[in-house]
This record gives C-alpha cells, structure tokens and sequence, in this order.
C-alpha cells in the first residue's frame, strides 16, 4: 500500500488535474454551503447539497442534472433524482438537493450535469449529528494493564537529557537548543526546544509532526515555550530508529509489543517527562498540538498523561481503526496481511486497537479543540468524531467545509489564541 503521505501526494494530484479538467470544461461546478456554513447539519434527519454551475459558453445551455447520495461507506441512500436548468450564456445558476437521511454520520452527494456537447460531475461530502456517532470502543480486555506496564517499563529507562545550544538559532528574544533523550527500548530520540530569555515558569506548546514528517522551530512566541518534537524515526530523531522506509503504520504489527507506535506513543510520553524536569517550565500549563499522525499523537499523549492540561488535534489519523478501513482505502494494508497466513484482518485490528485512540479517549480529561476537513479522504471525519465523542472533557471542534486533509489557514491562529486564552496570556500570538 502507498504510505499516508504518498497518497496524501496523490491524491492532491489528481485532484489538481480533475480541477484543471473542471476548469476548461464549458460547464464549471462549485460546491456551495449556503444552508449550513459548515457543511454540518442537525435537524429533520435531513441533509442538503448544493453546487453552482456556471456556463462559460456563449450560448445559453438545457443541463440535465442528476443526483446521487451514498454514505461515506458508499452505501446508496434514498433514490437518484433527475431534473433540468436553463444557463443563460456566461450565466451561473445554483442547483440544490435534500433528502432525508436515516442516521446520524456522512454522506457524499455526486451531481452530475449533462449538455448536448458534454458533461461534468463532482462530489462533495456533509454531516448529520456527527456529535451523535458514538461507536463502540474496541478495548481488549488487557488494555489499560497493557499501558500502565507500558508506561513502568518507560520509568525504568534514564532518559539522560541533554541540551544542546543552537547560537545560530538564538537571535532575538528566544534561545534555541537541541534536545536529545532516551526512550522506551532504550531509544534515543529528540526535539528542538525554544525558550523565551525573559525569566520563566512559561507554559508550552509541545508540537508533534504528521505521518513522516520532521519538526523544526518555528521562531513564533516571545512569552511560551515550544518544543517540536520528533518521535522516533522522524527529524533528528533516526539514530536508532531510521524513517525509511515510511511505512510506521505496519512496522511490528504482529507484535504489540513491538508495534511502531508502542515506541512512538511512549516516546511523546517521555517528552513530556522532559519538559516537567525544566525549571523554566511551568508544569501545569502544557498544550499539545499536532494535525495527522501530530493530531493522534496529540490524543495518546493527553490519554497516557495527565500532566498535560491542553489537546489541539486537527485531522487527527490513528482513531477508530474498524471505521477508518471502512472509510477509506489502503491496499498496502491487504498486501501486508497478505504476505502471511498468520496474519487476518480479525488479528491486525486486535493489535492496532491497544494504540486506537478512540479507546484512549475516556481517559482525556483536558480541554480539546479539534479541527477537522469535511472532504478528507485520508483520515475521514467520522473517525474524528469517533475519538471526540469519547471524550469526557471540555472539548469543541471547526469544522472545515472545503478542506480535505487539511484545515483552513485560519485554525491555527484561532487554536493559539484558544491556548493563550486557558494560559491567561494576552491574545496576540505572534511574537514581533
């Protein structure tokens, strides 16, 4: 199977051709939240798509349009509608559906409109109640046992810290260090540490990267300390643990014991550690903010660790496995199960339910602020929703009509101001 982040690629290629194609096309389609802001509805059991099409001939055009609804599990909903629409020439009109929808979740609306001289389609996804999906959690009967040995065993390892000063990197208000510790198994991982020169305790934000990715400063606060922080195989953390190929998610997988994000998971937990040895640190205000794999690791940690105080996922991955198979499609999965006969799906998914954070989500008792993209296909929002309503905790969420797997440049922003605000910080988050 392609990893996350080479499909992540894919993906927004072929969705750049599909929109240049769009583009040429004499008919060009725009979805249009105009009933619900958000794409997100929650009354009558009902759901509503609309899309605007504008005609770029110079001709007026009949367009037959035809309608088609399937949950996010592409099971049809209620039955395909036809109608037709005059667009005067260089016109835009607005075609619209509803339809009553039986339950609480996803569901993708397909129009496609047809002319004389072609046709153009497309697809956009909305939500029902998504804040009344409740699945099942999937918990073997040794999972909290697994995780409080998980986390002794942790305890047992010396972390030796070490900073290591960047003068390079420390211009300005902020001095910059290199940390370097040691992990569960042993492990040596690291992150980058920044820390204002005005004298301390400062809360923090602890960053954690997306599926691959490497984490670096960011040279933003001037009043809270931030630790990017790359677990193990990620950034500079790949002296015992290399990032290639970038297949985490089945590294180990027979074995939960030794599954990629055992490792992972209690290495986030050991940053964590970290941070609570620093004098400069206040202890008590400690966000973690991540979006993808980040947005998962943000769930385990606040789960694993209760000294962290603040969770700021965005598109989080790593939630509600049964769903996110049934959801969306990774044949690297079948191909890895495939290559031996011990392997089954029934047995893949018991492991990966020890590190589904959906299962850790009643131990999160921390304010959370979620942000999700409504036309993810990686790591699509019924998964999201299925850790956030697990939660026990304060919690609240945006909900991004537009974005695939991504959130609108004006989250991150909004999330900073929402951490300064628990902190008792002034609003401004940006360091001048």
């Amino acid at each position: 199977m392609l990893q996350v982040e080479a499909v992540k690629l894919a993906f927004w290629i072929l969705f750049f051709l599909a929109s240049c194609i769009n583009s040429f096309a004499s008919v060009h389609l725009r979805p249009i939240f105009n009933k619900s802001e958000n794409g997100i509805f929650n009354k009558s059991n009902e759901v509503y798509f609309c899309f605007e099409l504008h005609n770029r001939l110079k001709r007026s055009l009949t367009v037959e349009v035809s309608w088609k609804v399937v949950t996010d599990q592409e099971i049809s909903v209620g039955k395909s509608a036809i109608n037709t629409v005059d667009v005067p020439a260089g016109g835009r009109r607005a075609v619209s559906y509803s339809l009553k929808i039986p339950r609480p979740g996803f569901y993708k609306g397909n129009v496609l409109c047809s002319w004389d001289a072609g046709k153009v389609s497309q697809t956009v996804q909305v939500g029902y109640a998504p804040e009344d999906l409740l699945p099942p959690l999937t918990q073997e009967p040794d999972f909290e046992e697994f995780w409080d040995e998980s986390l002794e065993q942790l305890r047992q390892i010396d972390p030796q810290y070490q900073l290591i000063h960047q003068p390079e990197l420390s211009r300005g208000e902020i001095n910059v260090y290199e940390v370097r510790l040691r992990s569960y198994g042993n492990v040596r991982v690291g992150g980058w540490y920044e820390v204002p020169k005005t004298r301390g305790p400062h809360p923090v934000i602890l960053r954690f990267p997306g599926y691959g990715a490497s984490m670096k400063p960011i040279d933003r606060f001037n009043d809270m300390i931030v630790l990017s922080f790359n677990p193990r195989g990620h950034g500079n953390s790949q002296d015992d643990v290399k990032g290639k190929p970038v297949n985490y998610w089945i590294r180990g997988l027979d074995d939960k014991q030794g599954y990629y994000y055992h490792g992972a998971y209690l290495d986030c937990v050991r940053a964590v550690d970290f941070l609570c040895s620093r004098p400069e640190v206040d202890p008590k205000r400690i966000a973690v903010k991540g979006g993808s794999q980040g947005g998962g690791l943000c769930f385990s940690t606040a789960a694993l660790d209760s000294r962290v105080t603040l969770c700021a996922p965005h598109i989080p991955f790593l939630t509600s496995w049964d769903l996110y198979f049934k959801t969306s499609e990774w044949p690297e999965m079948d191909q890895w199960i495939e290559k031996k006969t011990s392997r089954t799906w029934e047995s893949t998914l018991r492991t990966m339910s020890y590190f589904d954070t959906m299962n850790m989500a009643p131990w999160i008792k921390c304010p959370v602020f979620m942000g999700v993209g409504l036309q993810d296909q990686i790591c699509p929002p019924v998964t999201n929703f299925a850790v956030y309503n697990h939660l026990k905790g304060k919690r609240e969420y945006r909900v991004y009509p537009h974005n695939r797997h991504s959130v609108d440049k004006t989250f991150h922003p909004l999330v900073f101001n929402w951490i300064r605000k628990h902190f008792s910080l002034n609003p401004s988050p940006l360091k001048q």
